[in-house]
């Protein structure tokens, strides 16, 4: 057998995060680390997603990272293949290429807590690490329904996510399960080439006006000219972002916008009978909020029919709902999101004992910071529990959670530190805060069900607060940790 590989830090995954992590570790003059990645490219959830429509609902100054500025971007809101090429334009101008071996999936990741290391099993060798840095992100695994009698529809299938663009959609009929972001980009896209377009909507989302345009090329050279006009642009998008975001912490002022989404429904949705279907019973932002300009625009189209319902079977060419209704398609396209409430890492990342993180969860996720978990020493994670903003770019916290693992790393090697567990009284403490901080936002409040909440309504999601005060708080403090050298 091969021997381990031995690096001091292991990062998995080379999306916006893995690739922000790397870049921060080499600021901070850490080299000796290395990225896996299953893919064959930097990109992540931007690499793996390239259905029709594919875009970002966060302005695209906004959406880039605040030490790697792009003047050049053609739209306020940016396409997925853009944001692809700007992420692989950020890697290639930090070096970070060199640092990444590309088609290596981690199989399992375990604590060896006498060797004070990380022992990761791969499909491309074994490795050993001091730290383990698992940067793959919640928007990763497609999450598929078990729809009874998927396996006996004689049609084609397939997720938003894995999308087969091999397969003609033009004049074939078309169920589209589920109403998430993805199906508001793409069903505008298809709407209109299918013959026959049914959309199963379990529950309405919030639709709000998209104020998209192109970027002037005078903007774009007065950008790369000046990049203080860049900068400015960019924190008056984030002071908008963050004045919005008091809403969500007032169910009152949430109340408010809400009158703006029903205005942009009334206004393409003509029927009353299809406009009440799209209608959604709980406050804005209780859920993800959706931005579009075409999408209620589609569903007014002739060969489009809404069944406000769940889906009940597939049959061999057909889809019945729960209602009753059924409906004979060609292919039946699921637009259900991914795994957000037990990420993969969960199952494969184990403590020194052999359990497994989801073992430690039981079905309801626990973090510091979203950042490090106790009884996991020398482990950091991504857009872990209870640190995204529902009103603010996610950029933000992973710039925020880069520099927070480089702190770490360099303080443990100024400190001569073999481990760090961050204390079990810290993170409960911080969890407590976090849940009451929680209690009165239009997350927990605002009457629905979301993959925000876990089976026993904990927000395992989302940061009450303002992106400011969590960028504050994510500063690595040796004293919230269990140290041993």
């Amino acid at each position: 057998m091969a021997a381990a590989k031995s690096v001091r830090v292991l990062v998995i995954g080379a999306g916006a995060s893995g690739v922000a992590t790397a870049i921060k570790l080499r600021q901070a003059g850490i080299t000796d680390f290395t990225v896996l990645e299953k893919g064959d490219d930097v990109g992540g959830a931007w690499r793996e997603n390239t259905y029709p429509g594919c875009g970002c609902d966060v302005p695209s100054v906004w959406y880039s990272y605040s030490f790697d500025p792009n003047p050049f971007w053609s739209r306020f809101y940016s396409r997925q293949p853009e944001i692809q090429r700007y992420l692989r334009a950020s890697a290639r101008r930090h070096g970070v290429y060199e640092d990444i071996e590309f088609g290596v999936r981690v199989d399992s990741a375990r604590w060896d807590a006498t060797g004070r290391c990380w022992r990761v099993e791969t499909d491309r060798g074994r490795y050993t690490a001091t730290v383990l840095v698992a940067a793959a992100g919640p928007l990763h695994e497609p999450a598929l329904p078990d729809v009874p009698g998927l396996a006996r529809f004689t049609g084609k299938t397939f997720h938003s996510a894995r999308w087969d663009h091999e397969y003609p959609l033009a004049g074939k009929r078309v169920a589209v399960i589920g109403t998430g972001a993805s199906a508001i980009q793409f069903v505008p896209k298809i709407a209109r080439g299918v013959e026959r377009l049914h959309l199963f909507q379990r529950t309405a989302p919030w639709v709000l006006p998209k104020l998209d345009f192109p970027i002037p090329w005078t903007a774009q050279q007065l950008f790369r000219l000046v990049p203080g006009a860049g900068n400015a642009l960019r924190y008056g998008v984030y002071a908008v972002h963050e004045a919005a975001g008091v809403a969500f912490r007032r169910e009152r002022l949430m109340r408010v916008l809400q009158r703006a989404a029903l205005l942009h429904l009334r206004r393409q949705v003509r029927d009353p009978a299809l406009r009440a279907a799209l209608t959604p019973g709980f406050t804005l932002g209780c859920k993800r909020i959706l931005l579009s300009n075409g999408y209620y625009r589609a569903l007014a189209g002739p060969n489009v029919r809404v069944h406000p319902t769940a889906v009940a079977e597939l049959r061999e060419r057909s889809v019945v709902g729960a209602d009753g209704t059924e409906c004979e398609v060609d292919a039946v396209i699921f637009g259900t999101g991914f795994e957000v409430t037990e990420p993969p890492i969960a199952r494969y990342v184990f403590d020194a004992e052999g359990r497994s993180l989801a073992e430690h969860w039981q079905g309801s996720a626990r973090a510091y910071l979203g950042t490090a978990i106790a009884g996991f020493p020398n482990l950091f994670t991504f857009l872990g529990p209870n640190i995204v903003p529902g009103h603010a770019s996610v950029l933000g916290t992973i710039e925020s959670q880069a520099r927070y693992v480089a702190d770490a790393v360099t303080t443990m090697r100024e400190r001569g530190w073999a481990s760090v567990d961050v204390r079990a009284d810290v993170q409960r403490r911080f969890n407590e805060e976090v849940q009451e901080g929680l209690r009165p936002t239009v997350y927990n409040a605002g009457g629905c069900v979301s993959y925000y909440l876990d089976e026993t309504g904990h927000n395992i999601a989302n940061w009450p607060w303002s992106l400011a005060r969590l960028d504050r708080r994510l500063r690595f403090r040796a004293e919230d940790f269990e140290t041993s050298k």
